[in-house]
């Protein structure tokens, strides 16, 4: 039995070392408990993040969505007792001591890596390396955009991130810190678990990066400290909250701090200590307290660091009220997550003119005269590209370009950057105040795919504008034609995919988007141009079913056609060569299949009818079997594409009304020939 458990007595003079302990043991116990886990990290940076909690980061622990708190970022996710400890021990509702004790367990608010949506105080999912530090690039790149909006009486905190090796050697933290020094976030710091321990062993086994001399290059400021000595850790970030460009602090630490045989180790990465070495670690560092017991005068001073900004966040609370006009102001406009009446009537507005005026432009033309009607309505809807602005057509005429002191505009070239785009823009979607969306060539969804994965996961609003959709785009070849991806991308729960064939259906398809609050959305649009086929139908968004029937002829059908994007125009000229087979060709759009499966089955059921049916997209087949059914027949790509102009592409690879209406022929013979054998 350890002795003394608890200490009766309340204490004024606590120290720095019994509080960054109390962090130690909080993760070496629930890892241990786990028999799972990650004790390494939490050790080796308690000091750290008892420093930046007790005497910088500005937070109420009663009040964690507060807006205008710091934002705290553990890159190094896998470290996550630490911020489970920090969470704990400053009072954030629901995280008790049972929750620790429940560490990676079913249904605990301490899962292996941080959750965002999960565990009150997490600020973004963590896990993937490097998608800490790029998406606190957005969280950051959000506070400046609306500090030069609205002033430093609303709008006025820094965003930390606690990042390690396997953080900084993944390719998309040079994207990320590339993007940060170019605009010169000064209100993003970086504290490096600078440990020289990776899970293989030393990292000298695959890096020799001067990572200061790196970030430097990249234009922040760059120091190196003792990462145990809390006064070099309070210096640091003083000096690093005053420069005038982002800031990297390496913290010189000791992996397993306090662990006799596993620290400065590999040994103390991810995996328990063991009882023995817990035992030895607690004499080490004299804690001679039982696993999960936080002495009581080391919990109420942790409790007062809790409580530390509540006097700030009334302050802020009370600037805002008295800011707030009548019955709104841009400010709140900002904050609010649902989309004012001004655009409900702006989308409405360009969506009728594309019913009446019936052009025939590219799905991405379409796109641009979106953005144009409705940019003026929504002053918080951020725009950007990776570098294909011009390809993309994703800045509207009243967007000004974001940059290094001209932070009021609402565009962002993000240069050639996919990731570091993708995951900047989670990071202003959490941080709040903006709806961002992004473009770049659905191809390269690739390198964006791991971002993406996690916006699906966070169940945040990001809209990423893929265009050149298919093998449409023609002469650039295969390696721009995307054939696998809207599979891929399907693939991911919670993830909107859209494919629209006209300007109409354009239009319906971003209204989704925005309208999604709780999803991501990708908009797969085409580099040629469609024939319109939508006409006015009221104030239904048809896109928003998923799928719906364009086409439905007299008499019941023989067979029906689905078909999304610049297909669908194929799919209506082959069910006109059908009809004069004397054959009844419904047609289907299906511009979101995610929507669809969302619909009742009674609605599907009348949308696909139980006549056979031929699917056709410029893609491979993916999940199109189960609207298609064994009886049906897919009209698509098999491979990869080729360099060619597009009609000649669509009709080498069997893309055309003459293919769907041979695919049609073959299945409704096939039909009849079950039913009579039946």
């Amino acid at each position: 039995m350890i002795a003394h458990a608890l200490s009766p007595v309340a204490r004024s003079d606590v120290s720095h070392t019994e509080m960054a302990n109390s962090i130690r043991f909080l993760a070496v116990d629930a890892v241990e408990k786990a028999k799972s886990g990650h004790p390494g990290m939490p050790m080796g940076m308690a000091d750290v993040a008892t420093v930046l909690f007790s005497r910088f980061l500005k937070f109420d622990a009663a009040d964690p969505a507060w807006p205008d708190r710091d934002r705290f970022v553990l890159s190094a996710g896998h470290g996550s007792m630490l911020l489970y400890a920090l969470l704990h021990l400053t009072g954030y509702e629901g995280v008790t001591s049972d929750e620790l004790k429940a560490f990676r367990q079913w249904g605990s608010k301490t899962p292996g890596h941080p959750e965002y949506g999960h565990t009150p105080g997490v600020e973004t999912t963590t896990g993937p390396l490097g998608q800490g530090i790029a998406t606190a690039v957005g969280m950051a790149l959000a506070e400046r955009l609306l500090h030069a909006r609205f002033g430093s009486d609303l709008v006025d905190h820094h965003t930390y991130v606690m990042a390690g090796d396997g953080c900084l050697m993944e390719g998309l933290s040079h994207e990320a810190i590339s993007l940060a020094g170019h605009l010169r976030l000064n209100r993003l710091i970086v504290l490096f678990d600078d440990n020289e321990i990776s899970i293989d062993g030393a990292t000298s086994l695959s890096c020799s990066d001067d990572q200061l001399a790196r970030f430097r290059a990249s234009g922040w400021s760059a120091c190196r400290i003792d990462g145990h000595d809390p006064e070099a850790i309070a210096a640091a970030i003083e000096q690093a909250r005053r420069n005038d460009r982002p800031s990297l602090i390496a913290c010189r630490t000791v992996i397993g701090y306090g662990a006799p045989n596993r620290q400065g180790s590999e040994k103390a990465h991810g995996a328990p200590l063991g009882a023995d070495e817990v035992a030895k670690t607690r004499t080490a560092l004299g804690w001679p307290y039982e696993p999960f017991q936080v002495p009581q005068f080391v919990m109420e001073q942790w409790r007062k660091v809790g409580k530390r900004g509540r006097a700030a966040r009334r302050s802020w609370m009370e600037r805002t009220s008295r800011f707030k006009s009548v019955p709104r102001s841009p400010f709140h406009d900002a904050l609010n997550r649902n989309l004012p009446s001004e655009y409900t009537d702006a989308m409405a507005r360009i969506r009728d003119r594309f019913a009446t005026d019936r052009p025939t432009i590219a799905a991405r033309q379409a796109s641009q005269q979106v953005i144009d009607a409705i940019a003026e309505a929504l002053p918080n809807l951020l725009g950007g590209s990776a570098d294909l602005t011009h390809s993309n057509l994703t800045r509207a005429k009243t967007q000004q370009p974001v940059r290094h002191g001209h932070l009021e505009g609402g565009y962002i070239h993000y240069g050639v950057r996919e990731h570091a785009m993708a995951a900047a823009m989670n990071g202003i979607a959490l941080h709040g105040g903006f709806i961002p969306y992004g473009g770049t060539f659905l191809t390269f969804a690739d390198y964006s795919r791991p971002a993406i994965r996690l916006a699906a996961l966070m169940r945040i609003r990001v809209i990423h504008v893929m265009t050149h959709d298919s093998i449409g785009l023609g002469e650039d070849g295969p390696t721009h034609q995307p054939v696998e991806h809207l599979a891929s991308l399907r693939a991911i729960p919670n993830l909107l995919v859209f494919r629209p064939g006209d300007a109409v259906e354009t239009a319906e398809a971003w209204d989704c988007a925005l309208q999604a609050q709780f999803n991501p959305s990708v908009l797969c649009l085409s580099r040629q141009a469609l024939a319109p086929f939508r006409e006015a139908s009221g104030d239904t968004n048809r896109v928003a079913f998923g799928a719906y029937v364009v086409v439905e002829p007299t008499g019941g059908r023989d067979v029906t056609l689905i078909a999304t994007g610049s297909e669908v125009s194929i799919a209506l000229e082959a069910a006109t060569l059908l009809a004069n087979d004397n054959i009844r060709a419904a047609v289907v759009s299906a511009p979101c299949f995610d929507l669809f499966r969302q619909e009742s089955r009674e609605y599907r059921a009348a949308v696909l009818g139980s006549a056979p049916r031929v699917g056709v997209e410029a893609a491979i087949e993916g999940d199109w079997a189960r609207w298609l059914g064994d009886g049906g027949e897919f009209v698509g790509m098999t491979g990869f594409g080729a360099s060619a102009p597009a009609e000649t592409l669509y009709r080498e690879f069997g893309i055309t009304a003459e293919a769907v209406r041979t695919s049609a022929q073959r299945c409704i013979a096939l039909s009849r020939m079950v039913a009579t054998y039946a």
